[in-house]
């Protein structure tokens, strides 16, 4: 089965999981300023990266790893393809998020040769993983499915879950977030029946059933919630769930998830929809 590995974000443990699915074959690796921490855990030279989408905390090493490894290759949904070749846009969205933090979180963002990228659109098979297409937290997310194992590498789709608390939440940063998408993402998710969901935060879930249905219970709340565009509202509920947790688990969740931008991504997909919508 494929390993976790935990690359210690900003020195914290069970913040940011990568997954060796087998040797030289690595799901999601974190960002650039913890790449150190993930080779020093690899039990062989990365050779394949799969990544489920392009955000900074799954595949902001990318870049630094291929140009430290010339024979490796990546393997990334073909809307987030064109970003991992010039990462310029990547860039400057995350900015905006993040600001003067940009460097001390992810470290260098570099660019990946062209020839080394592999877009992908689901159906196809790399290196014994099925790739299924999962919209919702980003347009260009996918799932990484074992048949052999039973292991799924969700990225963010099945959510934040920090061990050993019951915690879950669906994270829903700006900019594409889709809410449709998203509940039919999972339920995508939960028809390949995996043995065991293989989080980025954090760590593998054994009860996929019931991680899947705590995603959605949350989603569905935070969709009813967000729509009336009350952002104390949806403040003071999510606040409401916090309390009485660990302060080491909240620590955590709040580091994979930056509660504040729930509401900045939630807000703006509200507002795209009623601009469709018309």
């Amino acid at each position: 089965m494929a390993t976790p590995i935990d690359i210690r974000h900003r020195g914290l443990d069970r913040v940011v999981c990568a997954w060796e699915v087998e040797p030289g074959v690595i799901v999601d690796p974190g960002p650039a300023s913890t790449v150190e921490n993930l080779l020093a855990q690899l039990e062989a030279e990365p050779r394949v990266l799969l990544l489920t989408h392009i955000h900074l905390d799954h595949a902001g090493a990318t870049g630094v790893l291929a140009r430290r490894f010339p024979g490796l290759r990546v393997y990334v949904h073909e809307i987030g393809a064109p970003h991992m070749v010039d990462p310029s846009r990547l860039i400057a969205s995350a900015s905006r998020l993040y600001g003067d933090e940009m460097e001390r979180l992810w470290g260098e963002i570099a660019p990946v040769p062209a020839e080394r990228v592999t877009a992908l659109r689901g159906g196809e098979e790399v290196d014994g993983c099925r790739v299924e297409y999962a919209p919702g937290h980003a347009s260009h997310h996918v799932v990484y499915f074992r048949a052999d194992t039973g292991d799924a590498f969700v990225g963010d789709v099945a959510g934040i879950r920090i061990p050993p608390s019951d915690l879950v939440f669906a994270p829903t940063p700006p900019p594409d977030i889709d809410v449709e998408a998203w509940l039919e993402s999972l339920r995508r998710v939960a028809a390949l029946a995996p043995r065991r969901l293989c989080l980025t935060h954090f760590g593998a879930v054994d009860e996929p059933a019931a991680q899947l249905a705590a995603v959605e219970s949350w989603l569905q709340e935070a969709w009813r919630l967000s729509q009336a565009g009350d952002r104390e509202a949806f403040e003071a509920w999510m606040a409401a769930q916090f309390e009485g947790e660990d302060e080491e688990i909240l620590k955590r969740t709040g580091q994979a998830m930056f509660p504040q931008h729930l509401w900045l991504g939630l807000e703006r997909y509200w507002r795209k929809r009623r601009e469709r919508e018309g």
